[in-house]
């Protein structure tokens, strides 16, 4: 595996998060969701205009792994009024990190969530926090492996179906 590199995403990077967005959660939750149901999840949350509005947000950041040419994870982060629930102006969301399966294992996820956590630091953001589904085991033990606990839990909807995300956080020092 090459090195790997990651950039800030700007608007011209739209149609490539679409893409790696799309195809990233449909990887993770297909197995587990109609496929009725993701189309219609994939099909509203990646939006062209949707992305654009995200990508246009001073509050959205999103952050593109690449290896060579090849964008293989990304990671979309939320401040103040664009994070998804608590809006606190001390703290971060994660809302996106996803990778590609086939670099699962790679440490891409890592070095994604190490962005994040720069971030929020030279920002002076008191904590960093996310929603994860209950489900999806390796996600919950990579955040509970760099320091987040359980904190609340929220409803996820996708399609018909309510999931339960756990809320997770990390105290910053």
């Amino acid at each position: 595996m090459s090195a790997i590199i990651i950039n800030k995403a700007n608007p011209e990077d739209l149609e490539i998060l679409q893409k790696l967005g799309r195809e990233t959660f449909y990887e993770t939750f297909a197995k587990s969701n109609s496929e009725e149901a993701m189309q219609k999840y994939l099909d509203e949350s990646f939006a062209t205009e949707k992305i654009k509005t995200e990508l246009n947000n001073p509050d959205s950041q999103f952050f593109i792994a690449w290896e060579e040419d090849n964008p293989i994870g990304y990671l979309k982060l939320n401040s103040g009024k664009a994070q998804t629930e608590l809006q606190d102006e001390l703290s971060l969301e994660i809302e996106r990190i996803y990778v590609k399966t086939e670099y699962h294992g790679k440490k891409i996820g890592q070095l994604l969530y190490d962005k994040s956590l720069k971030i929020a630091r030279q920002q002076n953001k008191k904590y960093i926090w996310l929603g994860v589904w209950e489900e999806n085991v390796r996600a919950v033990n990579f955040y509970k492996k760099n320091g987040f606990v359980e904190f609340d839990k929220h409803i996820f909807r996708l399609g018909d179906d309510e999931q339960t995300d756990l809320m997770m956080k990390k105290m910053l020092d």
